[in-house]
């Protein structure tokens, strides 16, 4: 299994911000389908003020290249995608067309007891 971690922020507005936990609340059933079709195996979302911190894991031969080649085939990921584009809000050093930025492990409390 891998895990990867990533950031991203939320336009600083308390009602967007409690839209965009209230549209995560039903996620559409299509969404749901092409995050495991991907190899996701869990993903969870977390919140403070309007800093999101997502972590999924992955099976092994997951693909994070072919996730975001299928998301830009997939006309509902788009229209998902699209909907979300009016709550978030890009972290200043991602790239042009980034939105979720990944995170780097600096610390591991397995590791240090090792």
């Amino acid at each position: 299994m891998k895990r990867f971690c990533f950031a991203l922020d939320l336009k600083n507005d308390p009602e967007l911000i409690d839209e965009y936990i209230k549209q995560h609340e039903n996620v559409w059933p299509e969404i749901l389908d092409s995050i495991t079709n991907a190899g996701i195996i869990n993903m969870e979302i977390y919140n403070v003020g309007n800093r999101l911190f997502m972590i999924m894991e992955t099976t092994d031969d997951f693909d994070p290249e072919a996730k975001a080649e299928a998301d830009q085939n997939n006309p509902k990921v788009q229209e998902w995608e699209s909907l979300m584009n009016n709550y978030q809000k890009r972290l200043p050093f991602a790239k042009e067309h980034q939105k979720w930025v990944q995170m780097n492990r600096i610390f591991s409390l397995n590791k240090q007891r090792t």
